[in-house]
């Protein structure tokens, strides 16, 4: 049980500083956003964003993560 408490601790770790290093310089990264496959439909009085290609991207990222940590 210790050795899973510890393995958990270590990826929330990661995980905030991840997200606290994405919230500090995330301005830098432009292209987050503007990928191939992002939705953006915009008219005179309605405008509707979906980042798809943006989301895959980062459901991509997060499964190699973590299946490096489960490895």
């Amino acid at each position: 049980m210790g050795n899973d408490l510890g393995r958990l601790l270590i990826i929330s770790g990661l995980l905030l500083v991840g997200i606290g290093l994405f919230l500090s310089y995330g301005g830098k990264f432009n292209f987050l956003g503007r990928l191939p496959g992002d939705i953006r439909v915009e008219k005179e009085n309605f405008s509707f964003f979906f980042p798809l290609g943006t989301c895959l991207l980062i459901s991509l990222l997060l499964s190699f993560l973590l299946w490096l940590f489960k490895r």
